[in-house]
């Protein structure tokens, strides 16, 4: 089974295969990497691969997923918020505490279980147990998200996405603490926490990872801020405001370990605006927050 598809680009000059997962995708750790070549489970343009082989832009590398890790993917009436939906693309509004993708431990109750029940087909580039996933947002954090209805569409917006052309992604987030200027902006490159590989983190020789905020409202102790991302790593916003001393709030993994309500982190993916991949139309969508995510800024107001 197909567990991801990457699209060799950006190369200057031939570069071993094994040097431009590693650079290009960071779920998978030099342990595993070694795994999957080892157990011939890494394809370049349809043929086994050593991690020695030199690409080029162009190639198609594929990685299949694990012997322990195949899932048997179940279709679940999950109730999605559907925002907009066509032949190629669906747009939901994922709730707060929702996986977006099946893995070990969490086999049920994912978005694309859902997405499976509620679509007839769904695009397979990403690995079939990421079926229709572009972009992710953390479990914790609700809000905006596409899926693709077929492979055409989802390396479409997959290439619109990794370019930054003409997309939108904006965030609303709770922080803790009161941010004295109104606007900002955060350069610092992310990755793996070398100390916690749970973690991302403000490294060196991390990804460019760039986030830009501005501020909504300020309460006593805390920051209500919109966030616009330049770049989309993992954990981003969370790291980036951590990393600066604003945390978002009710963050387990990057700000206080004590919650403040049973809520998730106070992040919401409330915006996002991308071209459609067949129309050539670019198209905005627009989330209501969550009321938790209401009732907690009321509560801050007081």
């Amino acid at each position: 089974m197909l567990k991801i598809e990457l699209i060799v680009q950006d190369l200057f000059e031939e570069l071993r295969v094994d040097k431009y997962i590693a650079a290009n995708y960071d779920e998978v750790s030099r342990s595993e990497l070694k795994y999957y070549f080892d157990e011939e489970k890494i394809l370049v343009n349809g043929k086994l691969a050593k991690p020695s082989l030199k690409i080029f832009n162009g190639d198609i590398i594929n990685i299949l997923e694990r012997d322990d890790q195949i899932i048997d993917l179940e279709k679940e009436d999950l109730n999605l918020e559907v925002v907009y939906e066509d032949d190629d693309v669906i747009v939901v509004n994922k709730p707060t505490g929702m996986v977006v993708h099946p893995a070990p431990g969490h086999h049920h109750g994912t978005l694309v279980n859902g997405l499976l029940f509620h679509c007839n087909t769904l695009s397979n580039v990403g690995g079939d147990s990421r079926a229709g996933i572009v972009h992710r947002i953390d479990k914790d954090t609700s809000g905006l998200l596409v899926a693709c209805k077929n492979n055409k569409a989802h390396r479409n917006l997959a290439e619109q996405f990794k370019n930054k052309e003409n997309t939108t992604r904006k965030y609303y987030a709770i922080v803790n603490g009161n941010i004295g200027h109104n606007l900002g902006k955060i350069n610092a490159p992310i990755g793996r926490d070398p100390s916690n590989r749970q973690k991302m983190a403000v490294v060196e020789g991390g990804k460019e990872s760039v986030t830009h905020f501005k501020v909504l409202e300020r309460f006593k102790d805390h920051t209500l801020i919109e966030c616009t991302l330049e770049t989309g790593r993992t954990h981003q916003i969370r790291v980036h405001m951590s990393y600066i001393k604003f945390p978002v709030l009710n963050d387990p993994l990057y700000g206080s370990k004590k919650q403040t309500t049973p809520f998730g982190q106070y992040l919401h993916a409330k915006t996002l605006g991308f071209v459609h991949p067949v129309t050539g139309k670019y198209m905005e969508f627009d989330s209501e927050l969550p009321d938790e995510f209401k009732e907690m800024l009321e509560t801050l107001r007081k």
